[in-house]
């Protein structure tokens, strides 16, 4: 579990000043190189080109596949434990990339049970947070007849024979030294629901490349499910990574944070607000005063204005280099980077919320993405499951 005295990354708390470099020293990945980066599809993501998604695992095997015409999949999730900011919903959107460019399959599993055991909340309450997140989530636009949501409770037919099985792979000493000694038994056994999340995409479609595009801090997950494949029991190929960075909170370095006491941007927040927080709380690399400004340049590498640009709101190269140089030289001033990115941000949230406010009730929205019944037969037959309902359809009892 990387935890060392200047900083802590895992699944559960991300706290300090993280260390790109020695957590893939701690977790084995790789750094994507230059030519992984060239090979992705298409005209290629900013958030891949520019080094925000910076490391892997097997992510030759996944873009081989994508050139090669095969089956290959995308999964990401979400953990509904609250309203979602524009860092939850970026890792939705490349993979909405992905799919438009290679025809990518994308499993979008929402971990409604996890958020329970975690947070202090009823399960009415993540529920309620789970429907929410859904509609933000179709609001991305994914194509229904390559995209699947599975939500844990309500999925549980398929999810929970699929843990179970998983299950067995895995020891309690495993999962204490991958994630610490969990609170409560349920935690114990998540790694074997995220497993049949990660490996849910093979079970149902055969044996593919499947890549996980993830936050660094979730590869725990992703490292077990490799472990579980790697035993040759269910015919599948252990999920590749990709891992990114985090998006820096508006208060400096460090991961954006769902927490009431931390600024945030939500996905429901109007231009004003958008413009307000930015303003008020991005941490900025300039100077005290203008005239140190002008003498001395802005620090872009630490200036939140600058860093949402860089990771996703700016999409030409050119203009990220353009603003950096300007930055450094103090001719581009620290309130005129936030008004470019409160500008850029804002209108990408009302694209999105114009997107969202287009949708039907959740209910009616949700039913072509939920996996179909011979898919979820499938998915149970390859763990061993001809059938959850062993005894047939319990009957109904009688009055005395």
């Amino acid at each position: 579990m990387p935890a060392t005295d200047d900083f802590t990354v895992t699944p559960y708390a991300v706290e300090g000043d993280i260390d790109y470099d020695r957590l893939l020293d701690q977790f084995g990945a790789d750094t994507l190189t230059a030519e992984q980066k060239a090979n992705f599809p298409g005209p290629g993501h900013p958030l891949v080109r520019r080094g925000v998604f910076y490391a892997g695992r097997d992510v030759d095997d996944f873009l081989e596949a994508t050139t090669d015409g095969h089956t290959h999949s995308i999964v990401t999730g979400r953990g509904p434990s609250g309203p979602m900011h524009i860092g939850h919903i970026i890792p939705f959107y490349f993979a909405k990339y992905l799919q438009d460019q290679t025809g990518a399959l994308v499993y979008i599993p929402l971990s409604d049970d996890e958020k329970y055991l975690l947070k202090d909340a009823s399960l009415d309450e993540i529920h309620g947070y789970t429907r929410e997140n859904i509609l933000d989530i179709l609001a991305v636009g994914f194509d229904p007849e390559r995209t699947r949501i599975i939500v844990d409770t309500a999925d549980a037919d398929v999810v929970y024979p699929l843990a179970a099985a998983f299950a067995k792979e895995v020891t309690q000493s495993t999962v204490n030294a991958t994630y610490g000694n969990p609170e409560n038994v349920g935690l114990s056994f998540y790694p074997a629901v995220q497993a049949a999340h990660l490996l849910l995409p093979q079970l149902v479609e055969g044996r593919h490349r499947t890549l996980v595009p993830i936050a660094v801090d979730q590869d725990p997950h992703v490292r077990v499910c490799r472990d579980i494949a790697a035993k040759n029991r269910y015919d599948v190929h252990k999920p590749g990574a990709l891992l990114s960075k985090f998006l820096p909170s508006l208060a400096g370095p460090g991961k954006m944070s769902s927490s009431a006491d931390e600024p945030s941007i939500h996905l429901s927040d109007d231009r004003e607000e958008v413009f307000n927080k930015i303003r008020t709380h991005a941490y900025s690399g300039g100077r005290t005063s203008l005239e140190a400004h002008r003498e001395k340049g802005g620090k872009p590498a630490v200036d939140v204005s600058f860093q949402l640009l860089y990771y996703f709101f700016e999409e030409s190269d050119a203009q990220v280099e353009r603003l950096a140089r300007e930055y450094r030289s103090g001719s581009l001033l620290s309130g005129e980077l936030k008004e470019r990115a409160a500008m850029r941000v804002a209108d990408f949230l009302e694209a999105h919320q114009g997107r969202r406010e287009s949708l039907g009730p959740v209910e009616s929205e949700l039913k072509q993405y939920r996996l179909t019944e011979a898919e979820r037969q499938t998915a149970r037959q390859r763990v061993g499951y001809s059938n959850t309902r062993v005894f047939g359809q319990v009957p109904t009892p009688t009055a005395r």
